[in-house]
Formats: C-alpha cells, sequence, structure tokens
C-alpha cells in the first residue's frame, strides 16, 4: 500500500523522535542497571571468597584427624576449586563492564548529540524545498490569474515553466522524503543491531565461563564424591590403634591381706578373663564453657576443660563428674561435653563401667553413649531434654 508524501515524511519524523525520546533513555537506564548487576556480582563473588576460604579451614582441622583426614583434603580441594570458579565469574563481568557497558555508555552520550543533530537538519531541509515548492505553486496561480483577460496568449509560455518548476520540485521533495524516511529507519535499526551484537557477545562470554566451570568441577566431582560414599569406612592405621585398646590387662594391687582379699576370699589381683576387668572411668572434654553460679551442686569449667564421669548415665540432659585440674565435683549438662580419647584406669569390680571405657572409642563395634553421639555431631541438633527435678544434691558414689 502506497503512501502520500506527507505519510512518508510524519514516519520519518516519528521514527527519530522515538530513537531521541524512547531509545536513548532506555539506553541510559539500561547502563545504570548493567553497573547495579556489576556491584551485584562482585558482592556474590566476595561472599563466597569467604565461603570458601571457611570452608578451606575446616578442611585444615579435619585433616589433622587420622580418620577424617581424606575428608579434610577433599574439602580443600573444593573450596580450592570454586574459589577458581570465583575468579572466572569475575574476568567474565570485567569483560562485560569494558566491552559493554562502558561502550553503551560512550555511546549513549554520543548520539543524543547526533540524533538531535540530524533531525534538526533533515527537519530544516524539509522546510527549505517544501518553501520553494510552496511558492512555485504561488507563481502559477498568480499566472493563471493573468492569462485570463485579454492577452492570455503572452503568459502561456510562462505558466508552462512554472508547471516545469513545479514538477521537479515535487520530484526532488519526494525523493528527499523517501531517502530521509530509509535513513532514519537504517539509523533505528543500526542501534538495535548494535544492542543485539554486544549482547551476543556477553552471551559467549558467559557460555565460554559455564563451560570452562564445569569442565574444572566434573574432573574433580567423581573422586570427591568416591571419598564420602562410606562414611564408616575407617583407615587400618586406627583400626589397629583400636583393636590395641582392646587387649586385657592385669592390674596387680596391694599385698595388703586386707586390701587383697575380698569378703568371699578371692584374690583382687587377676585379669579380666577372671572376671575382675580393669575399669577405664569415662572422661570427657568440655566445648563450651559453664558456670554455677550460687548453685553448689552445678560444676562450673572453661572451654576444654578434662572431666571425669563419676556416674555413667545421663539423667534428664545432666551428667555428674569430677574436674580434673580441681577436684570439684558436680553436676553440668551433657551437651556442653564431647569425648575425650584417654581415660583414667581405676580398679573396680564393674563389668559396666568397663563396657562404657570400650565403647568411648567411636570405632569400635560397641554402641557410643547416646549423649556423647549428641554432643559429638556438630551437625546434630542438640537439644537439653527437660529437668523433671530440682534435686542436684551430690550423689552416693
Amino acid at each position: 500500500m502506497s503512501r502520500t508524501p506527507e505519510d512518508v515524511n510524519k514516519l520519518t519524523e516519528s521514527t527519530y523522535k522515538n530513537v531521541m525520546e524512547q531509545f536513548n533513555p532506555s539506553l541510559r537506564n539500561l547502563v545504570n542497571l548493567g553497573k547495579s548487576y556489576e556491584k551485584a556480582v562482585t558482592a556474590m563473588t566476595f561472599a563466597g571468597k569467604a565461603y570458601f576460604d571457611a570452608l578451606s579451614k575446616i578442611g585444615e582441622n579435619a585433616a589433622i584427624s587420622p580418620v577424617s583426614r581424606e575428608m579434610g583434603v577433599v574439602l580443600m580441594e573444593i573450596s580450592e576449586v570454586h574459589k577458581k570458579v570465583q575468579l572466572e565469574l569475575e574476568e567474565s563481568f570485567k569483560r562485560f563492564h569494558r566491552e559493554l557497558i562502558t561502550e553503551l555508555e560512550r555511546k549513549t552520550d554520543m548520539d543524543i548529540k547526533y540524533m538531535n543533530a540530524t533531525f534538526k537538519r533533515y527537519q530544516s531541509e524539509h522546510k527549505l524545498k517544501q518553501d520553494f515548492l510552496d511558492k512555485s505553486q504561488a507563481d502559477l496561480k498568480k499566472l493563471r490569474r493573468k492569462s485570463q483577460g485579454k492577452h492570455s496568449s503572452k503568459y502561456e509560455l510562462k505558466e508552462n515553466e512554472c508547471m516545469e518548476t513545479i514538477l521537479s520540485r515535487q520530484t526532488d521533495m519526494q525523493r528527499f522524503i523517501a531517502e530521509g524516511c530509509k535513513e532514519a529507519l537504517l539509523e533505528e535499526k543500526r542501534r538495535f543491531c548494535f544492542l543485539v551484537d554486544k549482547h551476543c557477545a556477553f552471551t559467549n562470554q558467559l557460555t565460554a565461563f559455564h563451560d570452562k566451570a564445569k569442565e574444572m568441577l566434573t574432573v574433580k566431582l567423581p573422586s570427591w564424591q568416591d571419598k564420602c560414599t562410606d562414611a564408616t569406612r575407617v583407615p587400618d592405621t586406627v583400626i589397629s590403634m583400636i583393636e590395641g585398646l582392646r587387649t586385657p590387662v592385669t592390674v596387680i594391687t596391694e599385698s595388703s591381706p586386707t586390701l587383697g582379699l575380698d569378703g568371699n576370699g578371692l584374690s583382687r589381683s587377676a585379669s579380666v578373663s577372671s572376671g575382675m576387668d580393669v575399669v577405664k572411668k569415662t572422661r570427657v572434654q568440655t566445648i563450651f564453657p559453664h558456670t554455677a553460679g550460687n548453685n553448689e551442686t552445678l560444676l562450673s569449667f572453661d572451654d576444654g576443660d578434662i572431666i571425669t564421669l563419676l556416674i555413667q548415665e545421663e539423667r534428664d540432659g545432666w551428667l555428674y563428674g569430677e574436674l580434673e585440674h580441681t577436684g570439684q565435683r558436680g553436676w553440668f549438662p551433657s551437651s556442653y561435653c564431647r569425648a575425650y580419647k584417654d581415660s583414667v584406669i581405676t580398679n573396680r569390680f564393674n563389668y559396666q563401667y568397663y563396657y562404657s571405657a570400650l565403647a568411648f572409642n567411636p570405632f569400635s563395634a560397641i554402641t557410643m553413649p547416646v549423649f556423647l553421639i549428641r554432643g559429638g555431631n556438630p551437625f546434630a541438633t542438640v537439644k537439653l531434654r527437660p529437668t523433671f527435678t530440682n534435686d542436684r544434691s551430690a550423689p552416693n558414689i
């Protein structure tokens, strides 16, 4: 469907106005949002670095353990690989800033001036050509009025010349409007093409980043997963150490008749096989400080103190023991301590204490006491069971 010159001229002007009033302001807003995008990614990579640094520290602590050494090494490797991925992401967004945001900002500032000048030049030339055409049409009207008199033949030649001038100027105007509209539409398309091209380049950058990150992670992932498939697997060296703890021990007591014989006349110097077993009193190490306040039945201690349990069973979330370096006794929360690998050997005829001592080994076939499992696992939800009595008097040991 063909359009009149006036319709084409309106299209040209609306195209220039759309670029100046819609596209360029949107481009400037895009630049500001792009800068916010960069800041958000920078903050994310900074937080990610701090996170994986902390993970690496945990791995260093685990690497000291004889049984968790492999897990510690894996955690440190995971941390290093993820930090490399974060660095690659930072590099991608440096290019995003340099090749897209900076370029958009520069071209937006230049384009505002350029489009204003181009549009004004088009309007000026269009007005000038329209004025010439209007003048020629006005001249033709004057000649036609004069030719209506007695001497009409002498105006005929001038009228033909004026008609030719009008036709030439109309043709020139139509060509100018058509070319101006084509140029305006191309200017608009160039800007959208530029925007598409820059974001295609950015997409390529992100694709390359994701491909590289995937390669870095997938190469290591199978070996990491293989290390943690069996949480119950224990190194042979640790098993040998644990097995050594189960060797029967013979305890020699004093030779005094009073001390050496019990009520049945049996000697108290005996081996484990005879039923007079060596008892290892359970010891725990505190992981939080505890203050008794004014309650004399409670036990105060600092983080890292060693306590010998005088009662092996947990009672309503509380344990009773003796603080080694002071000799003070009292009750304390079971969740404030964890198993301590060394135990105090004492000579007492009690099988229950003997098996409690063996249960202290976390890799033994004997099940650990519930309070040790709960207190020693940092990923378990620690909740003190409600206390049903206020009786915290010292028990009869």
